[in-house]
């Protein structure tokens, strides 16, 4: 089964976004090797605040990968290169993770990444801890939300001071998400 994997960059003070969504505050980090990270996956995940943003500066896709844009509000129409999911986001979503192909990048997103967390459908949560503190923003998982237990897999501390974290979301035995295709 494919995993879907929670990937993003946080401040040391817990925000994935500057208070209007801006992401400038993120260097670029010549040791983090993209080409083979991007590898690893086949599928984008966005919700509409992280994609906005994207599309705006002509980075709506990622070369190699499918966009899929959870968003009650945008319109299917006027974004004919990316899928954009309006309803029955998480039993789509779990219907993916039992197809075929590499993983599922969850990207951004916090409220997407809480929703999909709390269906018990991510499977890693990966931080990079960028050192800078911003004060305030969007939040890596916006309250209220309940508690995702993790297991701590790796972590790499890279020279611009990135620090990346690895985990596993904790599941118990009773945890299951239902599917409603009818």
């Amino acid at each position: 089964m494919r995993r879907l994997r929670y990937s993003v960059a946080m401040s040391l003070d817990g925000y994935i976004a500057g208070p209007n969504g801006e992401a400038d505050w993120i260097p670029t980090d010549p040791d983090i090797d993209f080409g083979e990270m991007f590898q690893q996956f086949d599928t984008i995940l966005v919700g509409r605040r992280t994609f906005e943003p994207m599309a705006a500066v002509g980075r709506a896709t990622v070369p190699g990968m499918r966009t899929i844009v959870c968003s009650r509000t945008l319109r299917q129409a006027d974004y004919p290169g990316v899928t954009v999911l309006a309803e029955r986001q998480v039993e789509t979503v779990a219907v993916m993770k039992m197809a075929e192909g590499k993983d599922i990048w969850l990207f951004g997103g916090g409220s997407l990444f809480r929703s999909l967390a709390e269906a018990a459908l991510v499977d890693t949560v990966e931080v990079s801890i960028v050192p800078i503190l911003l004060g305030e923003g969007v939040k890596l998982v916006p309250g209220p939300a309940d508690r995702i237990k993790l297991a701590f897999t790796s972590q790499k501390v890279y020279r611009s001071g990135i620090v990346s974290l690895q985990y596993e979301v904790k599941r118990h035995a009773s945890t299951r998400y239902s599917l409603d295709l009818g």
